[in-house]
């Protein structure tokens, strides 16, 4: 890839326990430019946020295994972060009432491409991202 085709350099903590699918973000996100840190439960992520990595932005599985799902690394990160974006995926509809204000959900399967023009729009957004807003949800 071209250097003037790589986005700014900003790093994306990737949540999802499937290896395969993990690595094909990872390896996405890196070919693009950014920095990448990977988390394979949602317990190691909440780890990740608690030694300080720098993260600048979440992207993360809904459904993970053990006792902490996608929701409770979001919540954990904007609790100790505030203005921390994070973006959303998930195989099932499910409930979306615990996404955290002015987060983007989508559903599997999803383009990578979707997601680091997400990661990108929230990165780059205002402050006001961080009202909630319904229709910031992507399906």
């Amino acid at each position: 890839m071209l250097e003037s085709n790589r986005v700014p350099a900003i790093t994306i903590l990737v949540v999802e326990d499937d290896y395969f699918v993990r690595e094909d973000m990872v390896t996405y996100l890196h070919d693009a430019g950014c920095a990448v840190v990977e988390a394979e439960t949602g317990e190691r992520a909440i780890d990740i946020c608690k030694s300080g990595v720098p993260v600048d932005l979440v992207f993360t599985d809904v459904q993970l295994p053990g006792s902490a799902n996608g929701f409770d690394v979001a919540e954990t990160f904007r609790a100790a972060r505030a203005d921390i974006p994070v973006v959303y995926a998930s195989g099932n509809s499910g409930n979306r009432d615990r996404c955290v204000a002015g987060s983007l959900f989508f559903g599997k399967p999803y383009r990578a491409s979707e997601i680091l023009t997400a990661c990108l729009r929230l990165k780059n957004a205002s402050p006001s991202w961080l009202v909630r807003d319904e229709s910031a949800h992507l399906q």
